[in-house]
This record gives C-alpha cells, structure tokens and sequence, in this order.
C-alpha cells in the first residue's frame, strides 16, 4: 500500500472536485405515524436523514423538499426545530421548495426555511388546528347496544363517540386548539417577518392558496423549482446528492415482522397480512388528508 506523504496529504483536497454541493432532503407525506405498514413523517425517520446532509462539509445551502398535507402538530414541530438547530449549529442556510402542497403541519416544515419555493399550483397554507370524529349514540340505541364506561375523573372519558356530546367538554377541546394555533401563529409570524402582506384574519383562518397567491400573501418567497433554482443560484456545475434512508429489501415487513436473524419470509407476510386491515384504514385516513387539497 503505497505510503501517505505530507505531501501528498496537502494536493488531495486539490484534486477532488470543487463543484458546489447541496445536499437534498425529501419530507413527503403525512406528518406522524399513518400505520403499522405506512411510514409518516416522524423525527426519528426524519433526524438521520438532516444530520446527514447538514454534515456535507462545505456544503452552500441544504435543499428540503416538502410534499405534505400535514398531520401530527407534536411530530411537526420537532422535525422544524431539529432543521433549525442544524442550520445554526452548521451555519447553512435552508432551502425549501414545495411541491404539490405545504398544508398545515406541511407548511409547518416549510417555515423552516430560509426561503421557500412554490411552483404556481402548489397548495400552501391551511395555517390551523383540526380535530374530527364520529357520534354513534343513535347507532347504538337503534341496535340495542348499551355504553359502559368507567372513569376515574369527570373528563377521563372526553369526547367518547358513543355518549352524547358534552358542550363543556368540546369547549376544553377548543381550548387546547387555540393554544395549538397560538404556537403555529407565532412561528409562522416570525419565520416570515416582514414578508407577510396581509391581515391576521385572513392568513390564519385555514384558508388555503395556489403557490401564485401564496407568493403574493408572504408566504412563500418566490416561484422556483429545485434544479432551476439552484443552477440559477451557484452554477451549472452545482450538485445536488439526494440524501435517502438506508432501508434493506426486507424491511418493508417492519420491525415486528420476525425477520431478524434465520426468520422466514412465510412469517413475515404472514405478520403483513395480520396488520392488512390497519394499513388500509391508515391508508383511507392518508387519502382523506390528501383529498382536502383536491390532491
């Protein structure tokens, strides 16, 4: 093996190649965990993925792209935050180019950015709190069923579907969901200081805007694309390394699936098919996000 000189130490950083890199995140989907066989967007998916890219030694920017019609505020916030400390502890600045949408916990992700791209249909917006359900206490009352629950406080049982709605209990509802937006409300104010051209009224009333509109409200910065953008911004030569999870064939069975070690793939669809019909409820709540957008 031939030896490593000083001198030879010093030319290696001449000869590898000086294009600019921006390394490139993808955050597409619902927000949180979907489902037993549907991977949402959660921060322990997510945090590998960011620390990767943030650690691309001289790196111009990182590129997020985010495809998503929000879902769990809680997961929402971390995967912001974590962006966030990254680009302070690296100081890199943070590109986000949208999609087909960046709704709710989606736009969320995008207020992470240092400036947000939109292509002219892109769905943004839906800066809210949504909580939704079902009452069957007619259903149950017509079959004959009787509701037996016990609970150790006046509102441990809150908002049970098949007891009748409590107008007290719906009000703490809407307390928690004011906090919710409170917290939305202040980050987008100052993720977008200075930027935002219209009234509070308007922005946070969960409305929703194609990404022309978007531009002209302060949402989102400009109408751009990655590569265009990119090229635009650091050259021709600029590269753009897409940094994806390291997932082996077989674990699309996920981790309770009895596939580690000598375990046979006869247990792991069979472990599949146990989980089938959460998966397609999960996947009709997923289609149901998705469907608020006309997306």
């Amino acid at each position: 093996m031939p030896k490593t000189t000083f001198f030879s130490r010093l030319l290696r950083p001449l000869l590898k190649r000086r294009d600019p890199i921006v390394p490139v995140v993808r955050l597409s989907g619902v927000i949180g965990q979907v489902g037993p066989m549907r991977a949402g967007l959660t921060i322990s998916l997510v945090a590998p993925l960011l620390e990767r890219a943030f650690s691309i030694r001289k790196a111009k920017a990182v590129a997020i792209i985010v495809n998503s019609p929000g879902g769990s505020p809680v997961q929402s916030s971390l995967i912001y935050k974590r962006i966030r400390d990254l680009a302070s502890e690296h100081d890199r600045k943070v590109l986000v180019f949208v999609e087909d949408a960046a709704a709710s916990g989606g736009y969320w992700l995008a207020c992470a950015g240092d400036e947000i791209f939109v292509d002219h249909s892109s769905i943004v917006g839906s800066i809210g709190v949504v909580s939704a359900g079902f009452g069957f206490v007619e259903l149950i009352e017509k079959i004959g069923v009787e509701r037996r629950l016990y609970a150790t406080g006046a509102n441990k049982g809150m908002l049970d579907p098949f007891t009748p709605e409590d107008p007290a209990q719906v009000e703490k509802l809407r307390q928690i969901q004011n906090d919710m937006l409170a917290t939305f409300k202040a980050l987008v104010r100052n993720r977008r200081d200075g930027r935002l051209t219209t009234p509070d009224e308007v922005l946070f009333d969960g409305s929703f805007w194609a990404g022309t509109r978007a531009v002209e409200l302060g949402l989102a910065d400009s109408v751009g694309e990655l590569r265009s953008v990119l090229r635009a911004r650091f050259g021709d030569k600029v590269r753009m390394p897409m940094i994806s999870a390291r997932r082996s064939l077989l674990s699309f069975w996920g981790p309770q699936s009895g596939m580690s070690g000598g375990g046979r793939i006869e247990e792991a669809v069979g472990a599949a098919l146990d989980r089938m019909p959460d998966a397609v409820l999960a996947a009709a709540e997923e289609r149901a996000l998705w469907a608020r957008y006309g997306l």
